[in-house]
């Protein structure tokens, strides 16, 4: 079917970008299978959000599942900041190499973590796993100011992060959007003033907030905080078989 029109071309997994990064905030087996069944080929990264990969009662199961496609999981970065805070940091290291989980998100939204020993585990994390930091405060009344955003994300991609993740949360409205879920455009424009657009993954959870990437950055931008249920409908977003990107005869895309 996709030979019937003129798309935008895409990477191919596995990619450096391009990225739909989903969020599984509790699915179930059934729940897996049937996202991967429409959607597999366009989901290259899943995070178990938040602490749910401690309380789910099908973890092991889950994550084979993922494996048996190819499609790399990950627990929320909410787990290595208690284990930071708790002086359990090493015990969680184990836990991942016993999972055979490859990758590893290193957030600070939750706990105080001074900066500089925040690139210091960035860059011994970096030796064992595939690093995604996180910059920006999950509370929605501490505003960072641009050069602040941009000093982060430059330092921890420096230190060793693959990417690092533009914070939102799964609501959309803090961040890198505002209250409202609008984007902060200027924002926006000063990290790219500044770093690669392909070493950064932006949240966007709203439909909204995805086309305006697409719109901006086009296809091929990194996208987080992706439901299921949202990942085929994101990539007809990249791809202009929705009306909000559509691509016509005239377009030159």
């Amino acid at each position: 079917m996709k030979d019937l029109l003129k798309l935008p071309a895409r990477t191919t997994k596995p990619r450096e970008s391009g990225i739909t990064h989903v969020l599984d905030s509790g699915l179930s087996l059934a729940g897996v299978d049937g996202m991967l069944e429409v959607a597999g080929d366009y989901v290259d990264l899943v995070k178990l959000g938040w602490g749910t990969g401690v309380v789910t009662g099908n973890l092991e199961a889950k994550l084979a599942l993922y494996r048996e496609r190819g499609i790399p999981a990950m627990f929320g970065g909410t787990l290595t900041e208690l284990a930071i805070a708790q002086d359990r940091l090493d015990a969680f290291v184990a836990r991942l190499h016993e999972l055979e989980l490859g990758y590893i998100e290193l957030s600070d939204g939750t706990i105080n973590l001074d900066h500089d020993r925040k690139l210091e585990l960035i860059a011994a994390l970096s030796e064992e796993f595939t690093v995604l930091s996180e910059v920006g405060s999950k509370d929605d009344t501490r505003i960072m100011a641009p050069f602040r955003w941009v000093e982060q994300i430059s330092s921890e991609l420096e230190a060793g992060a693959w990417k690092v993740i533009a914070e939102a949360r799964e609501s959309g409205r803090t961040g890198i959007f505002r209250h409202d879920g609008e984007v902060r455009m200027g924002l926006i424009d000063e990290i790219l003033h500044a770093v690669e657009a392909d070493k950064v993954l932006f949240e966007a959870p709203r439909k909204d907030q995805q086309v305006w990437f697409v719109r901006r950055l086009g296809s091929d931008v990194n996208l987080g905080n992706i439901a299921p249920e949202e990942a085929l409908s994101l990539e007809t977003i990249r791809v202009g078989l929705r009306a909000d990107t559509a691509v016509t005869d005239h377009d030159d895309r």
